[in-house]
């Protein structure tokens, strides 16, 4: 746990997109098929064309494999779209990317319920599975299920 910058450490926030702040540390049950899940419920991040903030609860789900993130660095690099202007939908994708580039978990999803402004709220959903194994099965049916039993919004 040395490698760890951020865990005990004094909180620098960033308010830039920064994927550099992300950090690992060894998965101590990599032959185990378990989920780990993070429920980020202040994400904000702003329109690209307007400027306006939007705000959103970030849900990341996903199945280890040798690496895990670490869930400092993991806070601070969700802080750090603040200030940066993008879609939903390109927030939800750049988070994935950056995760999957990090620990090349097994299988992930990130699934974004931002709230609405202008009468309409975007929840876009990206996933990824390790391509050839069970693990790509699965994201191609969670792909196609993820919102046949949606649940109840009653916060927005």
């Amino acid at each position: 746990m040395d490698n760890l910058k951020h865990l005990g450490g004094e909180t620098n926030y960033l308010f830039d997109y920064t994927p550099d702040v992300l950090e690992t540390f060894d998965n101590k049950h990599p032959e185990n098929d378990y989920w780990v899940k993070f429920n980020s419920p202040e994400f904000t991040s702003l329109c690209p064309i307007t400027g306006q903030p939007d705000f959103a609860t970030i849900y990341i789900s996903y199945m280890p494999g040798k690496k895990m993130v670490e869930s400092k660095s993991l806070k601070l690099y969700l802080f750090s779209f603040r200030n940066h202007g993008a879609f939903h939908e390109d927030c939800i994708n750049i988070i994935l990317k950056d995760l999957v580039k990090l620990m090349e978990p097994k299988y992930i999803e990130v699934w974004g319920k931002f709230l609405p402004r202008g009468g309409l709220s975007i929840d876009p959903y990206a996933n990824y599975g390790q391509p050839g194994t069970k693990y790509e099965q699965l994201a191609w049916y969670r792909l196609q299920n993820h919102d046949l039993n949606p649940e109840k919004i009653d916060n927005r």
